[in-house]
């Protein structure tokens, strides 16, 4: 059996530092001038345009490896999805962030569309739906481009909607949104596709839920996170 190349291969920084420059970029609303200097402090000479070049190359491998470890595990967010679409503008021109998160909080996928009709519904429905399967109920808002896509899936019975059983959704949208103001935005719709998947599977590794679990607990699943982080692509 062919063992996998190291993606740090052709680097001589250490993976370790990598591995904690692309974790702070990511995870944290902070900017690539104050991940430079968050380094700096811990004796890490970098330039922000490095920390640039390390989470384009890295950070969708890191994302691609925790979800393939998470994935089987995600089957139970078949119960019930939470849809909902967030409003980016992209050098000025309106386009739209859609997310399906599961009744845990969990995001499961990010698709990024121009429009918002029956078409681009459809196309994230498929999308979610090819990878974590078919969840049993769905819940929305009352924009009719899902009600429309779900009748041509023939799941229109198992739409809900309601005040307030979208708060799910709407309350994962802060972290996004804060790491989207640190950022100033996004200039092309690409990368803001890269950014949103990458972004998800981080979020999703590190959020423990804090208000649900005690102290002592929530130390242990947070210790557990980081070491997973840590051992990613190790020798």
């Amino acid at each position: 059996m062919t063992q996998k190349r190291s993606p740090f291969r052709y680097f001589k920084t250490s993976p370790e530092i990598i591995r904690l420059t692309v974790m702070l970029y990511i995870r944290f609303p902070l900017s690539l001038r104050n991940v430079e200097d968050l380094l700096h402090e811990r004796g890490v000479e970098v330039s922000h345009e490095t920390v640039r070049y390390w989470w384009n190359r890295f950070g969708p491998i890191f994302a691609a490896e925790i979800r393939k470890r998470r994935v089987q595990s995600m089957r139970s967010s078949q119960w019930r999805w939470h849809l909902d679409e967030m409003f980016v503008k992209i050098n000025g021109k309106q386009h739209y962030l859609w997310r399906a998160i599961d009744h845990e909080g969990e995001v499961l996928e990010s698709f990024v569309t121009v429009t918002r009709d029956k078409a681009a519904a459809l196309k994230f429905l498929r999308k979610s739906m090819k990878r974590h399967g078919r969840p049993l109920d769905v819940v929305t808002d009352r924009l009719r481009s899902y009600g429309a896509a779900l009748k041509d899936m023939g799941r229109s019975d198992d739409r809900e909607m309601g005040r307030w059983m979208n708060n799910r959704a709407e309350n994962s949208h802060l972290p996004f949104r804060r790491r989207e103001r640190a950022m100033q935005r996004f200039r092309q719709m690409r990368c803001l596709q890269k950014f949103a998947s990458v972004h998800a599977s981080v979020h999703n590794h590190f959020n423990q839920e804090r208000s649900l679990s005690s102290r002592s607990i929530f130390k242990q699943n947070r210790a557990a996170a980081l070491a997973e982080w840590r051992g990613l692509f190790a020798a």
